[in-house]
């Protein structure tokens, strides 16, 4: 899939040859040919990641129909099929009956807890969840949980392998449902559905305070940050403005059911901007993804490294 595609480039990216496995071989064969088209288009603008051509990037990566050559000789293993813990349980304890003691097992998951999706492996102190934000090439942000018998090396490792492939990690030090990134993103989805449900404000104008405000400096400093800027400090600003967020945040409602009745309320809202069919949905998908290269490229030329 998408995530599984974006792995591949951004390994390749570092210079590390990779090898795909699927058990359906025509998926092998449209990543290869999808990763080729988009690694070129990438080139042209002028946005492709690491120091070698595309052409350089795309010969390190390779299909392969047979799991257990796909992983001899590897040095890290990133696993990204559907969202099913039994599916994925199923295939790290194959994996687990053919690596060795050094390899790092990986996975892509965006909400599975390593404690259930590790459990029983003779290889856990190598496993991690290494969760990437869709869409991985253009936002860099990786989340390494480990499993509670995951070992200290392996966080080490994986830490240091994103970041030579450009990536972002940050390091969760232990298992929370939906990690840090969704609790933070269903948070925020939680109250704009409230605001939106009790009549507060419209769907298109909810968006707008976050693409036109909040995310205007999220792009650049985090939530944390925001508070130690807006005042002299920390500690300044919590002497400040505590009281009035502790009152706020007392009117907050329960988590919403995401009725039918406000879906669809929203779904118009949405489809008046960007259609709900397939072509509309690719095409803004498109527009989306290129903001962010740009947004990338001028983070790069404004950020201390």
């Amino acid at each position: 899939g998408v995530i599984g595609r974006s792995w591949a480039m951004l390994f390749a990216s570092g210079g590390f040859q990779v090898k795909l496995y699927d058990i359906e071989q025509q998926q092998i064969r449209n990543a290869l040919e999808n990763i080729r088209k988009e690694m070129k288009l990438l080139e042209q603008a002028g946005a492709l990641k690491g120091s070698l051509s595309a052409e350089e990037q795309l010969s390190l990566i390779s299909g392969c129909p047979n799991i257990q050559e796909a992983v001899e000789g590897a040095m890290h293993i990133q696993e990204c099929v559907p969202e099913d813990l039994e599916l994925k349980k199923k295939i790290f304890a194959q994996l687990d009956s053919i690596v060795d003691d050094r390899v790092i097992l990986s996975s892509s998951t965006s909400c599975l807890m390593p404690s259930k999706l590790f459990a029983g492996l003779v290889h856990v102190k190598q496993c991690i969840v290494a969760h990437p934000v869709n869409p991985p090439y253009y936002i860099p942000l990786v989340e390494l949980v480990p499993h509670p018998e995951t070992a200290p090396t392996t966080v080490d490792r994986t830490h240091a392998l994103m970041k030579k492939i450009g990536q972002c990690p940050m390091r969760v030090q232990k298992e929370v449902a939906g990690f840090v990134l969704n609790r933070l993103q269903y948070a925020i989805i939680s109250e704009a559905w409230r605001l939106v449900e009790e009549g507060i404000v419209s769907p298109s104008d909810l968006d707008l305070v976050m693409s036109e405000g909040l995310g205007m400096r999220y792009a650049f400093i985090g939530p944390l940050e925001t508070m130690h800027l807006n005042a002299e400090g920390m500690l300044s600003y919590c002497d400040r403005y505590s009281e009035g967020m502790k009152h706020v945040l007392k009117t907050f409602g329960p988590i919403p059911e995401f009725s039918r009745a406000t879906a669809e309320k929203v779904n118009q809202d949405m489809c008046m901007k960007v259609p709900d069919d397939p072509e509309h949905l690719a095409a803004r998908r498109q527009w989306r993804d290129e903001c962010l290269m740009r947004l990338a490229k001028l983070k790069s030329q404004v950020q201390p490294q």
